[in-house]
């Protein structure tokens, strides 16, 4: 039965191994039965799921995840931890825990091993500084993944949910937008990890699409759109995009497509939408724009 959910014996695993959060792998242990029943619940999991965890630290959210999924594949970078898994894990013959960094891991051939091809389900209690490496992952790298249940940082979730004109509103929102629906789903403050963050956290909900919301003629060019943008965000977008010279785009062909779209010229690109980041790619695109 699931038990490190309870701070006392969170404690006791760490007093065991002589233990304390790694500040460089971003570790905080959680210590709230409710908020670990919330993360299971919320990412609906089932005995007919293969769930790939990021993440599992001292196995507190892989104990939950082992007793509701058919199998749970924990992919671990901390090569410490890997024998305190082997403790707290050893009820379960379901989990299977890989040493290995999840941006270097091939996901796929844990997919096709362990769900044999078919969509997984990803849950994680991501730290702030890897955050949006391993989302973007997850999605660009085109595994068959049903979706994707993570606690965060509350600002970064802030930024995964929020739409055009927000102050939260930027690069992330749209990739995430891109790929997935996300949903924020509750807010976990600091007290309920060991030890305490200095911010909150929130778990978010992302349901991959199964059609891309929208279409364009090219996604890497979108992106770079997207990531000029949002790097000089207080800059018009004919200014920040004229000055990225691997988008070969001029202030006025800008100007012109924004214009054409029904936007104001001096446009700043937190006020568009996803749709509309497509419209201008394209119509940049077909006047003779192009990323190196």
């Amino acid at each position: 039965m699931a038990y490190l959910g309870n701070s006392t014996k969170t404690k006791e695993v760490l007093a065991k191994y002589n233990m304390s959060a790694k500040k460089k792998f971003g570790q905080n242990f959680l210590i709230n039965e409710n908020v670990l029943d919330g993360i299971v619940e919320a990412a609906g999991v089932t005995r007919d799921d293969c769930v790939l965890e990021i993440g599992p630290g001292i196995g507190t959210l892989t104990q939950y995840l082992a007793e509701a999924a058919g199998r749970v594949v924990a992919v671990e970078i901390d090569k410490t931890l890997i024998p305190v898994l082997a403790d707290t894990l050893s009820e379960y013959d379901n989990v299977t825990v890989i040493n290995e960094d999840v941006l270097k891991v091939d996901i796929e051939a844990i997919v096709n091993e362990y769900n044999g091809g078919k969509p997984i389900k990803v849950v994680a209690n991501l730290p702030y500084y890897i955050t949006t490496p391993i989302i973007m992952k997850l999605f660009e790298s085109g595994v068959p993944i049903e979706s994707v249940t993570v606690m965060v940082q509350k600002e970064v979730a802030d930024r995964m949910v929020m739409g055009p004109g927000s102050k939260d509103y930027g690069s992330l929102s749209l990739a995430v937008a891109y790929y997935a629906k996300a949903q924020n789903i509750m807010d976990v403050p600091p007290s309920c990890f060991i030890p305490q963050p200095g911010v909150g956290s929130a778990v978010v909900y992302l349901k991959r699409h199964e059609n891309r919301p929208v279409q364009v003629k090219d996604e890497k060019y979108m992106f770079e759109i997207i990531r000029t943008a949002f790097n000089q965000r207080r800059k018009t977008l004919s200014n920040s995009l004229s000055n990225n010279p691997s988008l070969r785009v001029t202030r006025d062909q800008v100007q012109e497509a924004l214009v054409k779209m029904g936007i104001n010229e001096k446009a700043r690109g937190e006020v568009l939408a996803l749709s509309q980041f497509a419209e201008l790619s394209d119509i940049l695109q077909s006047s003779g724009a192009m990323i190196n």
